[in-house]
């Protein structure tokens, strides 16, 4: 739509159209006092579906989860810095994944700030400290301009959290002027000497060097290329512990993860004297411990980088794969697909269920955290999918990226495996998921008590006592998750065996809308 044609308009006017136009297609929002212009323009021109969420944290995390699968970025909408600030976890998530989002957060009026209202706060500062791009637009004939700006980050290859901050009256303000799309920044070229170097490495020491995938190295093609060169060379494969999105299921590799633990983690990583880097960092614990090493991997391996964030892990790999002339090779099968499991629950017999009775093309969000850990093992022969982990370690991300996961999957099924403690921290997301009918079965894995950090005494060392052990108590009182799904709008059931899991997993897969189950794992 040309800008010339679109007449007089506001500032936020101005907006709407540069994000139509930069390919936005999609707004979460949970908007206040100085977003109304924007949100009275979303109302004028069509092209924005607008998805409300009751809380910022929700809003952020589907912004993640959409882009995930979707791979282009959606709009968020925020009020002020207080609201950035609540969706501020996800928006840290959404940045360690690689995720790409345009945050829009309203702010006080220019001639305002001054007077040091309530919700005044240094908005900037906090944008700073999760986003790759903040900047702040005072007037209105520069919104559209620093909105193509935005979009143009969010959109680049590797992702990148765009924050513009909008001050009320570059809103309200006449004087706009949409801009068009400026230029994606496509993938940097591959570096040959990495190349050449990786080449060198795989030749003369491939049974001793681990090819570590991360970023989109994890897909389905780039799984293809990554199995040529190392069952050309004898190499290793895994991915990063942290991964946004993995292509898992038949006719995807049997990937594992590096290990959660310091113990897990050094056991798969130490005998290897090379790690080859595919849009992945060297592993490091995810925190530090008395008296251990915050890596995990031989102090003696030599890393090397063969494609970073900004590259293509693709081309990397098919590069590579072709100096190595290594053949074309079809990926393993995994065996036949598991049966449903009966009986007690189990970490492995749930995992066997889900991939039993998972629809084809389904999405899988995880946020299972500590009960988790071995899913994959059991999971390697179901259907193809996509499977959608926590990335930043900062907990609440399941529920909402596995929301903004159904929005973009436009009808595939997505299973959300989370954990009790970690679904009270953005439980809002079903209300959304009621709201915009998104066929979303999740299911609550209920021991009513934070586990991994009962896990974690034992790892710092500390001894814990009645009042530290009552702190990670959730059974007093019980958290109810059937009422609360039905105050949401959503359907659900108890189930304390994997039979009767099974059979709520097929009623729920019959429907479009959503449903919960809530698992008791003792």
């Amino acid at each position: 739509m040309a800008a010339a044609a679109k007449g007089n308009m506001n500032g936020a006017q101005s907006l709407v159209y540069t994000l139509i136009d930069c390919g936005i297609d999609t707004c979460f929002a949970n908007p206040g006092t100085s977003e109304m212009h924007f949100v009275a323009a979303l109302d004028q021109i069509p092209g924005i579906r607008c998805i409300l969420g009751l809380q910022e944290n929700v809003v952020t995390g589907m912004a993640d989860g959409y882009y995930r699968i979707a791979e282009r970025p959606a709009a968020s909408l925020l009020h002020c810095g207080p609201g950035l600030a609540n969706g501020f976890s996800n928006v840290h998530n959404a940045r360690r994944g690689r995720s790409g989002m345009v945050n829009v957060v309203g702010d006080q009026a220019t001639w305002h700030r001054s007077f040091d209202a309530p919700l005044t706060t240094d908005t900037e500062a906090i944008a700073r400290a999760c986003s790759d791009w903040v900047f702040t637009c005072t007037r209105s004939s520069d919104v559209g301009r620093d909105g193509a700006r935005a979009v143009q980050i969010a959109r680049r290859h590797g992702g990148g959290v765009a924050t513009l901050i909008l001050p009320s009256n570059a809103s309200w303000d006449e004087g706009g002027a949409a801009s068009q799309p400026l230029p994606d920044d496509g993938p940097t070229e591959v570096d040959p000497h990495a190349l050449e170097t990786a080449a060198r490495i795989l030749r003369e020491h491939g049974k001793d060097t681990l090819i570590l995938l991360g970023a989109r190295a994890t897909l389905a093609d780039a799984q293809e290329a990554a199995f040529r060169v190392a069952h050309a060379t004898g190499a290793s494969l895994l991915a990063e512990y942290v991964c946004a999105r993995i292509s898992r299921g038949r006719g995807r590799l049997q990937l594992d993860r590096v290990g959660y633990t310091a113990e897990a983690a050094r056991k798969g990583l130490w005998r290897f004297s090379h790690i080859i880097l595919v849009g992945a960092k060297p592993p490091v614990g995810f925190f530090g411990y008395p008296g251990k090493p915050s890596i995990h991997h031989n102090p003696e391996t030599i890393f090397h980088s063969l494609s970073r964030y900004d590259q293509s892990a693709l081309d990397a790999l098919s590069q590579l794969a072709g100096i190595l002339n290594a053949p074309k090779i079809g990926i393993p099968d995994p065996g036949p697909r598991p049966e449903a499991a009966r009986g007690a629950v189990t970490p492995e017999g749930l995992a066997r269920t889900v991939a039993a009775l998972m629809p084809d093309d389904s999405i899988v969000a995880d946020e299972s955290v500590s009960f988790g850990r071995g899913f994959y093992k059991e999971t390697f022969a179901a259907p193809a999918h996509e499977w959608l982990h926590l990335t930043g370690g900062a907990i609440g991300d399941g529920l909402p990226v596995g929301t903004g996961a159904a929005v973009a999957g436009g009808g595939r099924r997505v299973i959300g495996l989370q954990a009790d403690g970690s679904a009270m921290y953005s439980l809002q997301s079903l209300w959304t998921q009621a709201r915009e009918r998104l066929p979303v079965t999740t299911i609550i894995l209920s021991n009513r008590k934070y586990k991994i950090l009962i896990d974690e005494y034992q790892g710092v060392g500390a001894t814990p006592g009645p009042t530290a052990m009552n702190m990670l108590d959730l059974s007093n009182p019980e958290i109810d998750w059937i009422r609360i799904a039905n105050g949401m709008g959503v359907d659900g059931a108890r189930a304390d065996t994997l039979d009767r899991c099974g059979d709520l997993m097929k009623q729920s897969f019959k429907s479009d809308a959503p449903f919960v189950i809530e698992l008791s794992i003792g």
